[in-house]
C-alpha cells in the first residue's frame, strides 16, 4: 500500500542458515563425486557452481527440498543449453539488438559488482549504537502495538470538507463519519486492516501510538484528507535481545546504503561529465539513482515481527522461482 508519506516499513528478517546448509551440501557434493560438472550438452558442459548461483537466487529453499530444487534446476539449465546452442548456430549472438542486450548485461553485472563491494566496505554497528536505537524507538520495539484500524481516504476535489475534522474527532464512529459523508454526498474509499507498529509510517507512528483505541487520526495531505481510526489495539512488545539482531541489520543496511550514495557522489563530482545534442540539459534536471549503481536491493527500515520461512509444498512456486534463476544468468 503507497501512503502519502514514505512506503509502509518492510520486514527484513532473512533467513540465511538454510543457505549456509545449501552451501556445506553442494561443497560435499563435490568432492563426493570428484568434479565440477554435472552434464553435458552436445558438449557444453553445465557445472555443479550454475546449479548453485541459480539455487542461491531461488526463494522457499531448504536442506529438506534442495536435492529436488538441483534436479530441476539441471533440467532448466540443460533446455537453456539446447536452446543457447540452437541460437548460436543462426549467430544470433552477433545481431545488433542480442550484442547491444548482452552488453547492457555486462555493465549492469560490473557495476553491480562495484557498488556491492562498496557497501561491503560499511562498518557494523556496535552493540551501543544497537541500544541506543532501541531505546529511542520505543513504540517500535518496548511499547509496540499491533492495531485494527479503520481507514477513509477522501479526496479533496470530492467537496467541502468543513466541519469533517470535528465531526470525527468527537468519538463518532467511522460508520457515522461515513454516513455524514454521504449526506453532503463526499465519497471516499474505505478499508480495514491490521497492522503492527513497523507497517505504520515511521513519521506517523509517534501519533498512532500514542492514541487510545476508539480515537482517529485526522491527516491533511495536498490531494487528500485521511481518516484512521483505531478500532482496537493489543500490546506486543519486543525486548531488546530479540530486537538487537533486526537493528543491527538495518543499521548495517542504512550504512551501505550512505556509502553507495556517497561514492557516487564522489564518482560524479571527479569524472568529467558532458551532454550534448538533445541531451544538454538534463544535468539541470534532477537526478535520479540508477539501477545499475546500487547493490541489491535491501529494506531501508526495521520490521520486529519473526517472519515464517516459506517453504516449496507448493511445486509450481518452486518452480516459478527457479525459472527466475535460470533466467538471471549471464
Amino acid at each position: 500500500m503507497h501512503f502519502p508519506f514514505k512506503p509502509k516499513l518492510i520486514a527484513i528478517l532473512i533467513v540465511s542458515a538454510s543457505a549456509l546448509t545449501l552451501s556445506a551440501c553442494s561443497k560435499s557434493e563435490v568432492s563426493k563425486s570428484g568434479t565440477q560438472i554435472a552434464a553435458k550438452v552436445n558438449g557444453a558442459e553445465i557445472s555443479v557452481h550454475q546449479i548453485n548461483a541459480v539455487l542461491s537466487q531461488a526463494s522457499g529453499v531448504t536442506s529438506e527440498n534442495a536435492p529436488l530444487a538441483r534436479k530441476e534446476i539441471l533440467n532448466r539449465l540443460v533446455d537453456q543449453e539446447l536452446v543457447v546452442g540452437q541460437a548460436l548456430s543462426k549467430k544470433l549472438d552477433r545481431t545488433t539488438d542480442v550484442m547491444a542486450a548482452i552488453e547492457a548485461a555486462r555493465r549492469d553485472v560490473i557495476s553491480r559488482a562495484y557498488m556491492e563491494q562498496v557497501a561491503s566496505s560499511a562498518a557494523k554497528p556496535t552493540a551501543e549504537e544497537i541500544r541506543h536505537y532501541y531505546e529511542e524507538n520505543p513504540y517500535l520495539f518496548a511499547k509496540r502495538r499491533v492495531y485494527n484500524i479503520q481507514e477513509l481516504n477522501i479526496s479533496k476535489d470530492s467537496g467541502s470538507l468543513d466541519g469533517l475534522k470535528e465531526f470525527a474527532g468527537s468519538g463518532k464512529s467511522m460508520e457515522e463519519t461515513l454516513n455524514w459523508l454521504k449526506t453532503r454526498k463526499i465519497q471516499a474509499k474505505g478499508g480495514a486492516s491490521t497492522q503492527p507498529a513497523e507497517q505504520i509510517p515511521l513519521e506517523l507512528l509517534p501519533r498512532i501510538a500514542t492514541m487510545k483505541d476508539g480515537q482517529t487520526a485526522f491527516i491533511d495531505t495536498p490531494k487528500a484528507v485521511i481518516l484512521m481510526h483505531i478500532a482496537s489495539s493489543q500490546s506486543a512488545s519486543v525486548d531488546e535481545k530479540t530486537a538487537s539482531p533486526v537493528i543491527e541489520q538495518y543499521l548495517l543496511t542504512q550504512r551501505k546504503t550512505k556509502a553507495v550514495a556517497d561514492e557516487m557522489k564522489r564518482l560524479k563530482e571527479a569524472g568529467k561529465v558532458e551532454y550534448v545534442g538533445d541531451f544538454a540539459n538534463v544535468a539541470s534536471a534532477p537526478a535520479t539513482p540508477a539501477a545499475a549503481a546500487t547493490p541489491k536491493e535491501m529494506p531501508a527500515t526495521p520490521a520486529v515481527a519473526p517472519q515464517s520461512v516459506p517453504t516449496t509444498d507448493n511445486k509450481q512456486s518452486a518452480a516459478i522461482a527457479i525459472e527466475k534463476g535460470v533466467a538471471g544468468l549471464k
